[in-house]
């Protein structure tokens, strides 16, 4: 596990380096079609992508390859939601990629931490993991400031509101989320973290820029 994060966290790095600041989407689509399409998706995201509920997501600046592959597993069944699983199947394959590079076009939150007395210990986890506990660090395959990684389909974290970032991790952690494939990457790390970890990580992330 270590060496592959290893082997990642280079990966991330020469990608982040390399790519362009505002690159051509990797997901073939139409931006202008996305956004004729996403009125739907306003009610709970937010008109620009930025939700105001800390419940919802915001999907504004997310990048299109994960945004895609999480519409996909919406429709499909692999992740299940109430809300967005109804949605999702009303959309073609067209539609997903159409909507994931409009909202990937547009500029993500920028918000402070959730809880400035956890920012210490959320620092730490998210820049170099706990070695103790054997939790890797999110930087590896999140980046530095949470862009994540379009070319691998890793998500940005960067403003994501702390309450929804806390649901996802116990969501890995229990199980109930599994949209990280066989490789259980993500389910293998939040089962290591604590509710203490899991708080003061949620919280950092919201703070990234």
């Amino acid at each position: 596990m270590k060496n592959t994060l290893a082997i990642l966290f280079v990966l991330t790095s020469l990608f982040l380096i390399a790519a362009p600041l505002k690159a051509d989407s990797l997901v073939d689509g139409s931006a202008d079609a996305g956004k004729s399409r996403s009125l739907t998706c306003t009610a709970c995201h937010g008109a620009e992508g930025n939700s105001s509920s800390p419940m919802w997501p915001n999907i504004a600046g997310q990048n299109a390859p994960y945004l895609v592959a999480q519409l996909q597993a919406f429709k499909n069944g692999d992740r299940k939601d109430p809300l967005m699983s109804s949605q999702a199947m009303m959309l073609s394959d067209e539609d997903i990629d159409n909507l994931a590079v409009y909202f990937e076009s547009l500029p993500a939150a920028a918000q402070a931490v959730a809880d400035t007395s956890l920012v210490d210990r959320g620092e730490s986890l998210y820049r170099g993991g706990d070695k103790q506990d054997k939790t890797s660090a999110c930087m590896a395959c999140h980046g530095p400031t949470g862009r994540g990684n379009p070319a691998a389909g890793y998500p940005a974290l960067q403003g994501q509101h702390a309450t929804y970032a806390a649901k996802q991790l116990n969501d890995y952690a229990g199980g109930t989320r599994t949209t990280d494939g066989k490789t259980k990457i993500m389910r293998d790390i939040a089962a290591t973290l604590n509710a203490d970890d899991i708080a003061a990580l949620s919280s950092y992330m919201q703070g990234l820029r």
